[in-house]
C-alpha cells in the first residue's frame, strides 16, 4: 500500500465540501500556471491553463480521498474517455486503478463491529487490519478463521452507497464547468448507466450471487480457481472469500513463454466464452483481479463485482458483430453495428468509417491464422487512438450505447494484459470453437 491511512468523508455534505475544496484547488492551480506563463511572455488559453500534471495531480489525490463513485469517475475517465482528456490527466487518474487510501484502524474497528458485533475479533485466529488492496467501493483484508479457514474480506467504506448518486452527478459537474471535457461530449446516458453499474457494486450480497453463478459456469474450467462465499460473515458491506492464494499475474511477463502463452490463451477464452456463451461478463480488466498460483497451477479470478448479465437479444447482437469483425466483413460490421446502436441512419460516412474500423481493429487477432503475437503488436495502441474515439475533434463523437460500453472496457484490459504477458494466442481457433460451438 502506498498511500497512508485517510478516513472516508462518509456524509455527503463533507463529499461535497471536499468536491469543493477540489474545485478550488484546481482554479488555483490555473491561475498559478497563468501567472507563470504570462511572466514568459505566453498567452494561453484557459484550457490550457487547466490541464496540467499539478492539476492532474490534485484530482487524483481527491478523488483517491474520497473514494466511493467520485473515485469510480475518475477511473472510468481513464480507461473509457480516452482522447477526450488530455495524456497528462489519463496517465495520473490510471494511478486511481491501483491505488487508494485506506481507512484508518479506528474507521475500520466502527464499520467492522457495525457488520458482526463488538465481540467480532473472537471468531478469528487472526485478522490483519493492514489491507491488502484498497480500491474505489472497499478494501481487502486477509484473515484467518478459529478452525483454519484463510479468508480474503472486502470491507466496504462508510457512505458509498448513499453517496452514488451525488456523486457521480457532482464530479460531472465539475467536469463541465471547468471545462475538463469537448462541449460536444454527450455524457448524460453515460453517467446514468455508470450510477447503476456502482449501485451493484456496492451491493455485497449481489456480488456474492455473481461468485456463486460463476463458479457454476466454470466449474469445467479445471484450470482456473474461484473463491467461495463464506456466508455466515458476509452481509451488504462485507463479503468474507476464500483466499485465492498467488500472486500478480502480470509477474508472469519474464516467465516461460509457454506459460505466458497458457495463461493468455486462458484469458482469451475466459473471454469469448462470458461475450458468446454466457451473457454474463466481469466487466472489470484490473490486473489485480486475476492471480497466478505456480504450486496448482491455476489462474484465481477475483472482484466479480463489477460483473453484468445481458439479456440474450442484446448478446445476440454482439455475437454478431464479433462474427463480422473476426471475419473482417466491413458490410457486415456496419449493420451489425447499426442494429447494437453504435450507429444511426442520420450518421454521416466518416462516422461509419470510423466506427467501422474500430471493430476491424478488434477483430485483427482472430484474423490472423496461427498464434497472434500480442507482445509484438501495436493493437492496444491502435485501439486507443482509433479514428472512432477522435472522431469528436470533427464534431463526430458520442459514447457508444452505455451498456456496452463496459464490454469495450473488458476487452481493451484483456488485450492490454495479453500484450503485457507478451503472449502468443492462438485467437482465431478459439473464437472458431466458441462458434461452432454456439451454433451447435
Amino acid at each position: 500500500m502506498d498511500r497512508p491511512p485517510a478516513r472516508v468523508p462518509s456524509h455527503r455534505a463533507s463529499r461535497l465540501l471536499h468536491l469543493g475544496g477540489l474545485a478550488a484547488g484546481l482554479a488555483g492551480g490555473m491561475l498559478a500556471e497563468g501567472a507563470r506563463r504570462v511572466a514568459r511572455g505566453e498567452l494561453p488559453e484557459a484550457r490550457a491553463l487547466l490541464l496540467t500534471p499539478d492539476n492532474a495531480a490534485r484530482l487524483a489525490e481527491k478523488l483517491s480521498r474520497l473514494r466511493g463513485a467520485a473515485m469510480k469517475v475518475g477511473q472510468l475517465l481513464s480507461m473509457e474517455a480516452g482522447d477526450l482528456l488530455p495524456p497528462e490527466f489519463t496517465a495520473v487518474l490510471a494511478r486511481l486503478r491501483e491505488d487508494a487510501h485506506f481507512m484508518p484502524l479506528g474507521q475500520l474497528a466502527e464499520v467492522l463491529e457495525a457488520q458482526w458485533g463488538t465481540d467480532w475479533d473472537a471468531r478469528f485466529e487472526r485478522f490483519a487490519f493492514t489491507p491488502m488492496a484498497a480500491a474505489s467501493i472497499g478494501q481487502v483484508h486477509e484473515a484467518l478463521l478459529k478452525d483454519g479457514r484463510r479468508l480474503a474480506i472486502k470491507v466496504q467504506y462508510p457512505g458509498v452507497r448513499r453517496s452514488i448518486d451525488s456523486d457521480v452527478d457532482n464530479v460531472a459537474s465539475l467536469l463541465r464547468v471547468l471545462p475538463l471535457l469537448p462541449g460536444n461530449a454527450r455524457l448524460d446516458e453515460l453517467l446514468a448507466e455508470a450510477k447503476r453499474q456502482l449501485h451493484q457494486e456496492a451491493d455485497y450480497r449481489q456480488e456474492a450471487e455473481h461468485i456463486r453463478r460463476f463458479r457454476a459456469l466454470l466449474a469445467d474450467e479445471a484450470e482456473l480457481m474461484l473463491p467461495e462465499v463464506v456466508a455466515e460473515l458476509s452481509t451488504g458491506d462485507v463479503l468474507a472469500m476464500s483466499f485465492i492464494p498467488g500472486g500478480p499475474v502480470e509477474a508472469l511477463a519474464d516467465a516461460e513463454p509457454a506459460l505466458r502463452d497458457r495463461i493468455a490463451g486462458q484469458l482469451i477464452r475466459l473471454l469469448l466464452r462470458e461475450f458468446l456463451e454466457f451473457g454474463v461478463v466481469q466487466t472489470d480488466p484490473n490486473f489485480a483481479n486475476f492471480r497466478y498460483d505456480p504450486a496448482s497451477q491455476r489462474l484465481g479470478l477475483l472482484d466479480f463485482g463489477a460483473t453484468r448479465v445481458y439479456p440474450p437479444e442484446r448478446m445476440a447482437q454482439v455475437r454478431r458483430l464479433m462474427a463480422a469483425a473476426c471475419a473482417g466483413d466491413a458490410k457486415a460490421i456496419a449493420a451489425a453495428a447499426h442494429e447494437a446502436g453504435y450507429l444511426t441512419e442520420t450518421d454521416p460516412p466518416e462516422r461509419q468509417q470510423a466506427v467501422t474500423e474500430l471493430f476491424l481493429l478488434v477483430g485483427e487477432p482472430a484474423r490472423q491464422p496461427g498464434p497472434y503475437d500480442f507482445g509484438a503488436s501495436d493493437l492496444t495502441l491502435r485501439l486507443r487512438d482509433s479514428s472512432y474515439m477522435v472522431g469528436f475533434d470533427q464534431g463526430l463523437w458520442r459514447p457508444p450505447p452505455a451498456d456496452l460500453i463496459f464490454l469495450h472496457r473488458k476487452l481493451a484490459g484483456s488485450f492490454l494484459l495479453c500484450a503485457r504477458l507478451k503472449a502468443r494466442v492462438d485467437v482465431a481457433a478459439l473464437m472458431r470453437a466458441q462458434l461452432e460451438g454456439d451454433m451447435a
